[in-house]
């Protein structure tokens, strides 16, 4: 449990499937991780106590993506309960198993927003805290044409 010692997560769409998994596989490693969910607050809960209850640290912070505010606080949360972030997980994400016809605008929007416009909101609000410091995220490959390249991209978990 030293590998991520000292090091802050945050990861979003964190109360379920593989956004609970990430986030207790970083605590595993030695991170405190801020446990972000939209909706399910219980589910946010037991993942806390899960990493709580093996030695770790964690917190869940309540949050829509697609919300400019709302990413914003996610990412204070962690500022203000661990003083730093060094990893963002942009996990938050959904679909709708529907076939083509039957897509509307809205259900459209609301997948944007929270896959693409949710990615966006919570680097942009999380990348003046990654600047200085080895930064991780696991939001999308570096490019050189790529609007996030002020931060560097590396394995959070890569075995040395």
């Amino acid at each position: 449990m030293s590998k991520l010692k000292g090091k802050v997560a945050v990861v979003t769409g964190a109360s379920k499937g593989i956004g609970a998994a990430i986030a207790k596989s970083l605590a595993a490693e030695g991170a405190s991780v801020v446990v972000n969910y939209a909706s399910s607050k219980a589910g946010a809960d037991k993942v806390v106590s899960a990493i709580t209850a093996a030695g770790g640290k964690a917190v869940a912070v309540g949050g829509d993506v697609a919300k400019a505010a709302d990413a914003q606080g996610i990412i204070d949360a962690a500022i203000k309960n661990y003083g730093r972030l060094d990893i963002l997980v942009n996990n938050s994400g959904v679909y709708e198993f529907n076939p083509i016809e039957a897509v509307t605008e809205d259900s459209f929007h609301r997948m944007f927003n929270i896959n693409v416009l949710g990615l966006l909101l919570t680097t942009q609000a999380a990348v003046k805290h990654l600047g200085e410091a080895e930064a991780s995220s696991t939001s999308a490959p570096p490019s050189a044409a790529s609007p996030l390249r002020t931060v560097r991209f590396i394995p959070a978990l890569r075995e040395p």
